[in-house]
């Protein structure tokens, strides 16, 4: 489907084949394990390589996790995997004095997670996650956009997505964030 990256004006595929195996002889004669990848799906290769390495890697999870905050009011995320609708929690946008924060201060924090709801949905969203992201990650997942919204997208997700992002990281999980609507809200 892409180009071999040997390809050059006037050489075509399987002289580039040919030139990578002579370049990788040496290489491979030194080679501890040598994998064919002839009949090799490029999922079917990540799933070879992290049976191989899992071990030295007990701790560390492959797979990356994209956290989106986001507002309803301008739309869901395209790229996202799993999305979540918080707009059942507390609105701090109701709230005069916390109306022009943002889900990134404390203040925002407390109000959305002090109520006995808030509290029970990031637990129990945080068990589902760590119950869940390790079944992506031993299918070879590499990838996964997580989206998190609510009316405007600058209090409840926002909130919601920082205390995610320390939860995983805690987890060692590599973590991404992305408030995509915070600054509109």
């Amino acid at each position: 489907r892409r180009p071999h990256p040997l390809e050059r004006e006037g050489v075509g595929l399987e002289q580039a084949v040919r030139e990578e195996m002579e370049r990788l002889a040496p290489v491979r004669e030194i080679a501890d394990k040598v994998i064919d990848t002839s009949s090799f799906s490029i999922h079917d290769l990540r799933r070879i390589i992290q049976r191989k390495w899992n071990s030295t890697l007990e701790r560390l999870h492959t797979i990356k996790v994209n956290l989106i905050s986001f507002g309803f009011k301008y739309g869901v995320p395209r790229e996202a995997d799993l999305v979540f609708d918080l707009r059942f929690l507390p609105n701090p946008y109701f709230v005069e004095e916390l109306r022009p924060q943002t889900g990134k201060e404390s203040a925002i924090a407390e109000y959305v997670f002090s109520e006995p709801l808030g509290k029970e949905f990031k637990k129990r969203l945080i068990d589902f996650l760590s119950f869940l992201l390790p079944l992506y990650d031993a299918e070879g997942r590499y990838r996964i956009t997580i989206a998190l919204g609510c009316t405007g997208g600058k209090h409840r997700s926002v909130a919601m997505t920082e205390a995610l992002m320390r939860a995983l990281k805690r987890q060692d999980y590599t973590v991404s964030v992305e408030h995509r609507h915070m600054e509109l809200g």
